[in-house]
């Protein structure tokens, strides 16, 4: 069987456009590259997808299935969801902040994720990002709309924290994490906070 007529082509190019985009980012990777970089010819590429912007959307939903393993990973023996939503800031930040092609879609060419985080597109973009994380959090928390409106707390607050770090106290310190989410994401779950059931 000849390289091309393999059946991992598909994971091939993918593996390539990771490569390709980490390298140089999305605006100077072409299509020729990434056939290049899979050993594969340009005809053969477009014969399992339909060009640069199909091998993005699939590379996209590729991070999001591994994202996805990540959480569940993560939250297998938290026993109550404070635990669950701390290791789940932690693995999420640390995926980002480690992500190879994320991290130099940031440095060289940022407009290519900021819009997403804009007036237009943030509660889309929110929405999306909370129906990732809220099945994690469903052995402790039984309402679907509080499991979203959770989940999309959290997805705020540790994007803020990543987009304007504090050296002294990062996200991705699990005694940090937690502390944040005992303060700002739990009581959301439980209801008012110790603090507030004193002073009512």
């Amino acid at each position: 069987m000849t390289p091309e007529a393999s059946p991992d082509v598909r994971a091939r190019l993918l593996d390539a456009t990771f490569v390709c985009l980490a390298r140089v980012g999305i605006a100077k990777t072409s299509v020729d590259d990434i056939a290049r970089e899979a050993g594969i010819s340009r005809a053969t590429l477009y014969r399992h997808f339909g060009g640069k912007a199909e091998l993005l959307e699939a590379l996209g939903q590729r991070e999001l299935t591994r994202l996805d393993a990540v959480f569940a990973a993560a939250v297998q023996d938290c026993a109550t969801v404070g635990a669950a939503c701390s290791v789940l800031v932690v693995e999420g930040a640390e995926f980002l902040l480690d992500h190879p092609v994320l991290g130099t879609i940031l440095a060289i060419e940022p407009t290519a994720i900021t819009p997403l985080l804009s007036l237009g597109h943030a509660d889309a973009f929110l929405t999306a990002a909370a129906a990732l994380v809220a099945p994690h959090l469903a052995a402790h928390v039984d309402d679907d709309a509080a499991r979203l409106r959770g989940a999309e707390l959290l997805v705020r607050i540790t994007l803020s924290h990543l987009q304007s770090p504090n050296p002294q106290r990062s996200i991705t310190d699990p005694q940090v994490a937690q502390a944040i989410v005992d303060q700002y994401i739990v009581p959301g779950f439980v209801g008012k906070s110790a603090i507030e059931r004193i002073q009512a």
